[in-house]
């Protein structure tokens, strides 16, 4: 077996001792240094200035929940380490024969013959954003849980406002709530402050109001409310946060935001998690794979036992897989097409991963590239096999009665390989100036403090900026 590395470092981590081994080969000889040390900074210095002294360049350790981390802090800081992190499944001891001296020697015995592969570690910048957009997402976790206990609370007390008001944190449920905590409980008086179209249900919203108040009640709801209150102030500190990170980036946000499903929220997602940097995923099937989003593989025998998909990121994989159910009712669009294709065959749920995972090729092409989503049509299967598509709706028709006859040309295939947007290596790529963002155009944009990045507000935006560059 070849030998890589000469002289390289093993790191077997843990929350209060780490152990390394380093192996330094000369010839047909090898020799083996070991060392413990602490998880204190101070600690963790003296194991950088341990691993320099042994001019060790290479170093792997374990992703050993997070107590890597700090590690890998004090190491990144240094330039003269190329540090590499493993899934701690790929480097399994045997039963019996497991230490934390020897879980050193054996990561660094791997290192030395190139026999481990790196887990994918996005620079600093890419990573704090990541934990901007993962600090959001628990938070409106626990809003939707707040949301769902004061509905409950409400449904205790027979209020069955969520029966008649689809968001009881809207205009309308928020001052009916206000009203209810300060003490009033008339009905009729509360159903004046419906707002919209709630004004033509005023009766039905009238009965819904008729239930048990009391000052029990008044008091949970009133802390469930300022519990609301204060996470949404946070989602409001944490969005104008990730708007401030992101304004290098605005170009690309709004070339993802192209894809249909996708806003700012999920394009951001995207950054935060695969990155900027496309080469660390050789085709966008690895990043499918990274990501959770394609079938596993599970064979023995011969035989194909499960294809269950793989945890992966559980971030980007929740986030696209909710924006894939929100493409299902968007007329002539690929994508939807995608969806109706696989759900008559495998189901609405493997339907909602299968566009999940198209998606996120499709960003991969766009980040890579450069270009913008191209929308092939909801009709492009169909225009595929045109011949096969007549025979199969002439089959239908027939079926219930009807003759058919076709007459004219057939029409010409789709490709099946469409050409991507990619720009020409020669062509310079022209400057985009967006315009800052207008509340009265865009008030979501406003309150992140970017320029605005929405297709529906295209028209408003042609007027100020020139059009996002794109080659064929």
């Amino acid at each position: 077996m070849k030998l890589l590395y000469g002289r390289c470092a093993g790191l077997d981590i843990h929350k209060k001792s780490v152990s390394a081994c380093i192996r330094i080969s000369r010839g047909a000889s090898t020799e083996i240094v070991t060392g413990v040390f602490g998880t204190f900074t101070r600690d963790l210095e003296s194991l950088r200035d341990w691993l320099q002294k042994n001019q060790v360049q290479q170093v792997a350790m374990e992703s050993t929940g997070v107590y890597w981390v700090p590690v890998w802090n004090v190491l990144e800081r240094c330039d003269a380490f190329t540090l590499t992190l493993v899934n701690p499944q790929h480097v399994h001891a045997l039963p019996g024969c497991k230490t934390d001296r020897r879980d050193a020697k054996r990561i660094s015995e791997l290192l030395q013959y190139g026999l481990l592969r790196a887990s994918f570690i996005p620079p600093r910048p890419v990573r704090e954003l990541r934990d901007l957009t993962r600090r959001r997402t628990h938070l409106q976790s626990d809003r939707n849980r707040v949301l769902n206990r004061i509905n409950r609370l409400l449904e205790t007390a027979n209020l069955k406002i969520g029966s008649v008001v689809s968001d009881i944190a809207g205009k309308t449920g928020t001052l009916i709530l206000d009203r209810i905590t300060r003490g009033r409980s008339n009905p009729e008086e509360l159903v004046e402050l419906a707002q919209g179209s709630l004004k033509n249900k005023k009766a039905e919203l009238a009965e819904s109001l008729n239930g048990f108040y009391s000052e029990h009640l008044r008091w949970l709801l009133r802390e469930a409310v300022e519990d609301l209150r204060h996470l949404d102030h946070k989602l409001l500190q944490v969005d104008q946060r990730i708007g401030e990170q992101v304004k290098p980036h605005v170009e690309l946000i709004r070339r993802l935001c192209t894809i249909p499903g996708v806003e700012f929220t999920t394009a951001t997602t995207i950054l935060a998690e695969i990155g900027l940097d496309m080469s660390r995923f050789p085709d966008p099937g690895h990043l499918a794979s990274w990501a959770g989003l394609c079938p596993g593989n599970n064979e023995s025998g011969g035989k194909r036992l499960s294809g269950r998909t793989r945890k992966g990121d559980r971030y980007l994989r929740r986030i696209l897989v909710q924006s894939a159910w929100s493409v299902i009712h968007k007329k002539d669009c690929f994508l939807t097409a995608v969806f109706h294709r696989v759900a008559a065959r495998r189901g609405m749920k493997k339907a909602a991963m299968a566009v999940a995972h198209r998606m996120l090729i499709i960003a991969w092409h766009i980040i890579r590239d450069g270009g913008i989503y191209q929308e092939a049509g909801g009709s492009y299967f169909d225009r595929l096999h045109p011949d096969r598509s007549a025979r199969r709706l002439m089959r239908r028709l027939q079926q219930i009665g009807f003759d058919v006859t076709l007459t004219g040309t057939p029409p010409k295939p789709a490709s099946s390989k469409p050409e991507r947007n990619r720009p020409e290596p020669t062509q310079p790529t022209v400057p985009l100036k967006p315009p800052a963002a207008d509340p009265k155009i865009c008030r979501k944009c406003a309150r992140w403090g970017i320029p605005c990045i929405h297709l529906r507000n295209r028209r408003a935006l042609a007027a100020t900026s020139p059009p996002i560059a794109s080659s064929t």
